[in-house]
């Protein structure tokens, strides 16, 4: 498991109900009428839980795969079960079919370019930040 994803995608979450009472997505969703931005919300979300559950080249990504897209559409139907009780919102199954769709579209992707190798960035940049450290000492 990666910590800073974990970290990152348990914020993403926390956010996605903490703002589904904000007055920034009612004005969001006068733009989004038929709420297509539950595809990137979640493919997003999906991402990060890969990237969480990110495993060295060579072992079973299939599980892995599997656990992040349960747990993002998790996340989707109880937000839509917690909007269904906020008196501005409603839950709709609408928007868990875009969830399900966002989320798709990114393990879809994620089978083409595994995970491990998203990382290739970010590697490069610890390595980086990792020799400025070493300059400062």
């Amino acid at each position: 498991m990666t910590p800073f994803f974990a970290v990152l995608a348990a914020a993403y979450i926390f956010g996605i109900f903490f703002f589904a009472d904000s007055s920034v997505v009612s004005r969001i969703s006068e733009f989004n009428p038929y709420s297509l931005l539950h595809i990137p919300l979640y493919g997003l979300l999906t991402a990060l839980l890969l990237l969480t559950f990110i495993p060295k080249p060579g072992t079973n990504l299939g599980l892995r795969y599997q656990v992040a897209a349960w747990i993002a559409v998790a996340v989707g139907v109880l937000d839509e079960y917690h909007q269904s009780f906020i008196p501005s919102r409603d839950g709709s199954v609408t928007d868990v079919l875009l969830d399900l769709l966002g989320t798709g579209l990114v393990v879809l992707l994620a089978w083409r370019v595994p995970p491990h190798r998203w990382m290739i960035p970010f590697e490069k940049l610890r390595g980086s930040v990792a020799k400025s450290r070493e300059n400062k000492d």
